[in-house]
């Protein structure tokens, strides 16, 4: 029986799992992912991140969803190891530099704030998983005989779609979210975030994640819906995004076309996982 320490952390309620493989091997990281996300038969998790040494940065960060599935990019996740390397592995750097599936990242510390450079959002279909090879930017599509929708699809180094809703209190995310990041326009399935436009500079978001469900927030899908919002002529460069879990700031600065996030994170508690080796 082998000991196995984690952390669990949390950014604007979109929680986590967090180990530090820097020093240390893993066992299968798919099914540890799958065993330790349960809520209701383990610790429970929006997400099971893996800290590891990087060639192409300072870290890695490993991020896989409560079904086992990996997957590119996580904007919470990001403040949360960002905290973590500082506090528990004692990285006094200005700027981490962090490596994910979806490019290279670089977070810095504004007081209590973490802000994380997310990199230049694209609506090039290549880079979206679309299917059907043309972007799509306020464009109706038919998911189904019942369901029409008009999307903007935006790859903020995973894959989102945006629809604006009167309001996200009675959106049919539940309903209408498993569809559409199931749908056979995605390749890599997509996660789905509807978005109520309060003023040029606030919205409100409810996020169906990939591989997931329905989260208190998702960071790179803030990122992705203000892009969109942007790209449709709805808000400024800088708005507020109010999620169910707290408040993130977003901004398109387009002097370098990067989509910089700012937000909190938290440590929530340390704990050991038993597993047979």
């Amino acid at each position: 029986m082998r000991q196995l320490p984690f952390t669990k952390m949390h950014g604007t309620g979109n929680d986590f799992i967090v180990l530090d493989a820097l020093e240390h091997s893993l066992p299968d990281r798919s099914e540890l992912a799958k065993q330790m996300c349960s809520r209701r038969f383990a610790v429970g998790a929006d997400q099971f991140i893996i800290i590891c040494p990087s060639e192409k940065a300072q870290y890695l960060m490993e991020i896989y969803n409560p079904d086992g599935s990996q997957v590119e990019m996580c904007g919470n996740a990001l403040r949360a190891v960002a905290l973590y390397i500082r506090h528990r592995k004692n990285d006094p750097s200005e700027t981490l530099a962090i490596e994910t599936a979806g490019g290279i990242t670089y977070a810095e510390f504004e007081g209590d704030q973490v802000k994380i450079n997310m990199g230049a959002p694209s609506f090039a279909p290549q880079n979206i998983g679309l299917t059907n090879n043309s972007e799509m930017i306020g464009t109706e599509f038919n998911f189904t005989d019942d369901i029409q929708r008009t999307i903007t699809c935006v790859s903020m180094g995973n894959p989102h779609c945006v629809q604006f809703v009167d309001s996200t209190k009675n959106c049919p995310l539940e309903s209408e979210g498993p569809i559409i990041e199931n749908h056979s326009l995605f390749a890599n399935r997509t996660n789905v975030e509807f978005i109520e436009i309060l003023s040029k500079d606030e919205i409100n978001m409810r996020v169906w994640e990939r591989g997931t469900g329905e989260t208190l927030a998702c960071g790179s899908g803030a990122c992705g819906a203000v892009a969109a919002a942007i790209k449709n002529n709805l808000t400024n460069s800088t708005v507020k995004v109010n999620l169910l879990g707290g408040i993130l700031s977003i901004t398109w600065d387009k002097a370098d076309n990067c989509i910089y996030m700012t937000g909190p994170a938290t440590f929530v508690f340390d704990g050991v996982w038993q597993i047979n080796e």
